[in-house]
């Protein structure tokens, strides 16, 4: 019995090792696919995303099926497998015929190719449940049945109904769906940019990050807190997911906070605010810039610069409510670099990462900022820099110090790290993939049933025309669907369904009506009763959820205005980085820190007289983020300027100005 079990583990090893290659070399003919289309591009983009669709999902659906092995789930990697062979047959069929199907048989299909388009579907289905949950297949597949039997819905939401034929047709066999234009677009821009993100990760990027983070710690009283911040926030901005940001980072930020002394709700709660925030900043933005750019139809460096000044708003004002909330408690905020490196890097090895991990980065700022190439050469050639850089510096270095035999060894070294960093891309890169390509079939459900239309005459209802209700209305609806999805998935939906109205029915600018819902989508990570990233948090810090999110919730208050604030204060959402922008941007920081400081900072006063402080300065941070008016701004600024030194006179014992005394 023992020799057959040995036997039995032997032959799962020898299976999960095989699947484990096969990952990665799938990974690496997936990249050499995108790659190359990105190099040469001789195939139209609707047929590339067709081969896309078929080649990311099957890299999902095989790495997918090696963890469900290990795990013991046989029934799962039972489903696994046949879905990636669904889809890449699918893949390998539309691309081979092409032209017979987008073009010729525009409209209609053959029997067996609806009978390729029902796998299709219950493939996507169910890779989506497993990698999203209940909630996701429950919206897809509520949008499927609303598409087949919206003639029984009354009211402004009902419509005439699909046959199954027209649904599969929508889906699947016209080659708009799931293969539509934001899946083309996660193809050509957003992977991409992702297999840059894997190649950070495989030459130890983060890893650097870190230790930069840790080294500034020592010099900043909230040394500890802040490095949670600067990590989540660089590597969510990557990312694409604050829920997957938060599991990833939080797992060693939280710890490390609750070790320093900090409660675990407050280290809970800054890992989730960092994690989301971090959705926002330029030059990723979580892959939402590309997919912004391309419904405004204007350069991705535009959209990059627009998003400049709101995200300095937002980091600026989260930092000091993190110091607050770091010295408010028992935290003592020390890190010890020894307890994360064993060794300090030398001068040497600085120079070496600086070189390897710097220069692609300013090959990509130059190639989007001041070249102006497309944002697809520009990510090819950083990635060509990556790789060249990653791979060469080390080994000439190690060849200029040692020997011949040592820079052979480093050379193969960084070759596994190239093929880890494809590797890591490639699965970066799969849930964002399935959910946009679930979300493109959403919309284009959406589009045939005329759903933006209804939206926006219900919005337009329930509002009064009155645009505060109005935008507040939509920030409730871009929460309720940016729930749990990944930022760029949260953020399409909500383009579609809220930003046009906006547009035309309030007359707000296109540019300010996309920033406005994509930065109200974001919240769902950290609104109860949902807040998926707070969940994560929570979990790993073994904390209340409610006491994790309200002090989420103190800590990034300016978040839940900013969205009403670009509304009333257009300027700071501009393609034109001027004066203007900096004056309104200046305003809108001081109204926010006025928020943080008054539900935030540690007063020492009673119960009672602390409460409205709280409030007052609330309430007063609110209209100086959200007022159109210069004056009003100002009088507020004042106002808060004499609290903030009348609360140091009273309880610090500091002198009050111009007259020598103190209190």
């Amino acid at each position: 019995m023992s020799s057959q079990t040995a036997q039995r583990s032997t032959t799962v090893s020898t299976a999960l090792r095989g699947l484990d290659i096969t990952v990665t070399i799938s990974a690496i003919l997936f990249w050499a696919i995108v790659l190359g289309w990105a190099y040469t591009q001789r195939m139209s983009r609707v047929q590339y995303g067709v081969i896309f669709v078929g080649a990311i999902l099957t890299v999902y659906a095989l790495d997918q099926t090696r963890q469900a092995i290990e795990a013991g789930d046989k029934l799962d990697a039972f489903v696994l497998l046949p879905a990636s062979i669904v889809l890449i047959s699918a893949a390998v069929y539309f691309a081979s015929n092409f032209t017979q199907v987008y073009v010729i048989q525009q409209g209609y299909a053959l029997e067996h190719e609806y009978m390729i388009a029902r796998l299709i579907i219950l493939s996507i289905l169910y890779l989506t449940w497993r990698e999203f949950g209940n909630l996701f297949l429950g919206l897809i597949g509520g949008v499927m049945v609303y598409g087949l039997y919206g003639d029984a819905i009354g009211g402004i939401l009902g419509h005439g109904g699909m046959v199954e034929l027209t649904l599969l047709q929508t889906l699947v066999t016209d080659l708009y769906g799931f293969y539509g234009s934001l899946t083309q677009l996660t193809a050509a821009w957003i992977a991409p940019f992702l297999l840059y993100a894997g190649l950070l990760f495989g030459y130890g990027a983060f890893d650097l990050i870190l230790r930069i983070a840790i080294q500034s710690a020592k010099y900043i009283e909230s040394g500890v807190a802040q490095t949670a911040v600067l990590a989540s926030a660089v590597i969510g901005s990557i990312n694409g997911s604050y829920t997957a940001n938060a599991a990833m980072t939080g797992s060693f930020t939280i710890p490390t906070m609750k070790d320093s002394g900090m409660p675990g709700h407050d280290a809970a709660a800054i890992e989730s605010v960092a994690s989301t925030s971090g959705q926002v900043l330029p030059p990723v933005m979580g892959a939402s810039a590309f997919v912004m750019a391309s419904y405004l139809q204007v350069p991705y460096i535009q959209i990059v610069i627009a998003g400049l000044v709101p995200a300095a708003v937002l980091v600026a004002s989260i930092v000091v409510a993190v110091h607050y909330t770091a010295i408010s408690g028992t935290s003592d905020q020390e890190m010890e670099f020894s307890e994360f490196f064993d060794e300090t890097l030398s001068t040497q090895e600085k120079w070496v990462e600086g070189i390897r991990l710097g220069i692609p980065f300013i090959v990509l700022i130059y190639l989007l900022g001041i070249a102006q190439y497309t944002v697809m050469t520009s990510a090819l050639y950083t990635i060509v820099a990556s790789v060249v850089l990653g791979v060469s510096v080390p080994t000439v270095m190690r060849l200029l110090d040692d020997s011949d035999t040592s820079a052979t060894a480093e050379f193969v070294e960084q070759l596994r790290n190239t093929v880890a960093g494809f590797r890591r891309g490639a699965l970066i890169l799969a849930p964002i993939a399935i959910i946009l390509i679930a979300i493109n079939g959403v919309i284009d459900i959406f589009s045939v049933t005329g759903v933006p239309n209804k939206i926006a005459l219900l919005l337009i209802d329930l509002s009064g025309g009155v645009l505060l209700l109005a935008v507040l209305l939509g920030m409730a609806v871009a929460i309720l669907m940016g729930i749990g999805m990944p930022t760029v998935a949260a953020y399409v939906i909500v383009a579609i369904l809220i930003a046009p109205t906006f547009i035309a029915d309030f007359g707000i600018p296109p540019v300010t009506a996309h920033y406005t819902v994509f930065y109200a989508a974001i919240l769902a990570g950290i609104t109860p009763p949902v807040a998926t990233a707070v969940v994560v948090t929570a979990g790993i810090a073994e904390a209340n959820f409610w006491r994790v999110s309200a002090s989420a919730i103190k800590i990034a208050a300016p978040l839940f205005i900013l969205p009403v604030t670009f509304v009333y204060n257009p300027a700071i959402v501009s393609f034109e980085l001027g004066l203007p922008t900096v004056i309104a941007g200046t305003f809108v920081l001081l109204g926010a820190i006025t928020m943080i400081y008054g539900l935030n900072y540690p007063f020492e006063t009673g119960i009672g007289k602390t409460f409205a402080l709280r409030l007052g300065l609330s309430v007063l941070g609110i209209v100086v983020m959200v007022h159109p008016g210069e004056i009003v701004k100002l009088g507020g600024i004042a106002i808060f300027a004499l609290v903030f030194f009348g609360e140091k006179v009273m309880t610090k014992g500091m002198r009050i100005p111009f007259t020598g005394a103190e209190q």
